[in-house]
């Protein structure tokens, strides 16, 4: 005898419910798919669940537990959400005290740490579990870079995607690369020690080697970005104040199927020629505003280094003459601004 089938209606009260329980270009449509064995159809509102009884009857539970967190104030992210469906389905851990305010499950090692620590870093963790484009702008201290990697550990752990890419553009700081030792690669290690340094923060010795080692997770430079399509992947590019304006749009390009990235930047650091754009500036100002895309600017009182080094900066922002460039570049981020928020794909109202 055929199995009884099912086909029901779950109603949604929001875009945001919808893209939030689907995932970013619908991931987790691929696990309700793959792991329950149902069909899910976006009507008008409603997501539509078609399957066995018994396997509709679990996705909807899931869904329908989701919604409740979410419609009673809750944060959740569309990395939650997988984690769930995979815990439904038995192959997945079960939901513990690791979880954030913000949706993601933390990496089980120092949770505290990397947990955000201050109202800015709080933004940008929301930004990171809701959008699939986030740029984090701010001073050095901040945990762009920390919090972007931890968040990208935390889907790769929940299944939400299945590589992290971790990209920087290798810029010289004063220094010149060719008077490097070493090959192509020891001369660029250094300018990916950052991210390394964040991967040892955040993952045991044998997970972060069994990481690298399988591609699971990858650092490289921006320059070999080109010509790829990233599916199913978490990626970050680091120092992006240094990249110039063509660049960036050929890395935001590279985003595929079931992905996030996450951009960081210094625009106090910029590392280009004279009279070059970064384009950081530049993708800040078109991007405002722009649907699936969250700015989020991290001011010197979201440092969360030694103290001192909120201090030290201070002293540099009140001492020391402007550059007609940085001001170019400060113009640029906080266009149409002018605040400490993130834009989600609405402009914030106009002052009175």
């Amino acid at each position: 005898m055929k199995d009884a089938q099912a086909d029901e209606l779950l109603e949604l009260e929001s875009l945001d419910e919808v893209r939030t329980l689907l995932g970013p270009l619908d991931g987790n449509t691929r696990l309700i798919r793959d792991l329950h064995a149902v069909n899910v159809l976006v009507r008008e509102g409603s997501l539509r669940l078609l399957g066995r009884v018994e396997d509709v009857a679990r996705v909807r539970g899931v869904l329908e537990s989701q919604l409740a967190e979410m419609r009673s104030g809750r944060a959740v992210a569309a990395a939650e959400v997988a984690r769930r469906l995979r815990v439904a389905a038995g192959v997945g851990d079960a939901p513990g005290a690791g979880a954030s305010d913000a949706g993601f499950t933390m990496p089980r090692r120092s949770p505290g740490a990397t947990r955000p620590r201050t109202p800015g870093q709080e933004r940008y963790w929301k930004a990171i579990a809701e959008h699939d484009v986030v740029f984090g702008v701010g001073p050095a201290g901040t945990g762009k870079t920390y919090l972007a990697v931890a968040a990208a550990v935390a889907a790769i752990k929940s299944g939400a995607v299945r590589r992290i890419v971790l990209v920087r553009p290798a810029v010289e700081a004063g220094e010149k690369l060719g008077f490097l030792p070493g090959d192509l690669q020891q001369k660029i290690n250094p300018y990916l020690r950052p991210l390394y340094d964040a991967l040892h923060d955040l993952l045991d010795p044998a997970a972060r080697q069994r990481y690298l080692e399988n591609e699971i997770v990858e650092v490289c430079p921006l320059a070999y970005m080109r010509g790829r399509t990233l599916n199913d992947s978490f990626v970050i590019l680091d120092e992006a104040q240094n990249c110039t304006v063509p660049q960036m749009l050929m890395f935001l390009t590279r985003m595929g199927e079931r992905s996030q990235v996450v951009v960081t930047g210094d625009p106090s650091q910029v590392d280009l020629p004279p009279n070059t754009r970064s384009g950081l500036a530049d993708a800040v100002r078109r991007l405002d505003g722009v649907q699936g895309v969250a700015i989020v600017r991290l001011r010197t009182r979201d440092i969360v280094r030694h103290p001192v080094v909120q201090r030290i900066i201070d002293a540099y922002d009140a001492d020391a003459p402007r550059s007609a460039r940085g001001r170019d570049i400060d113009r640029d981020l906080d266009h149409d601004a002018g605040h400490d928020g993130d834009h989600g794909g609405e402009r914030p109202p106009a002052s009175p």
